[in-house]
């Protein structure tokens, strides 16, 4: 059965826990305070722009990378295939 809280329930908790609470507490909120100027700051400068150039170029590169893939990927099946010609001779 569940225990009920009321006025009368009794919490034992140690002042070194009380201190590492308290801790937790003033590290969070002055934090807290920290970042609110950094986001302020963040809220006021201009959106990145993504020129035409930098676009293109990661463009490429990507379409580059597509390409070594699938050429890694027909190496791994010819690999493939001459393994399981291997494996057909030795049964």
């Amino acid at each position: 059965m569940a225990k009920e809280l009321n006025e009368d329930t009794n919490f034992k908790i140690s002042i070194k826990t009380l201190a590492g609470i308290a801790a937790l507490i003033f590290t969070l909120v002055g934090m807290s305070f920290t970042l609110q100027p950094d986001i302020a700051e963040a809220k006021e400068l201009p959106a990145p722009e993504v020129s035409k150039m930098e676009f293109d170029m990661k463009d490429v590169n990507i379409r580059q990378s597509i390409k070594n893939t699938e050429k890694d990927v027909d190496e791994i099946k010819q690999d493939l295939r001459r393994i399981e010609d291997k494996i057909d001779k030795l049964q």
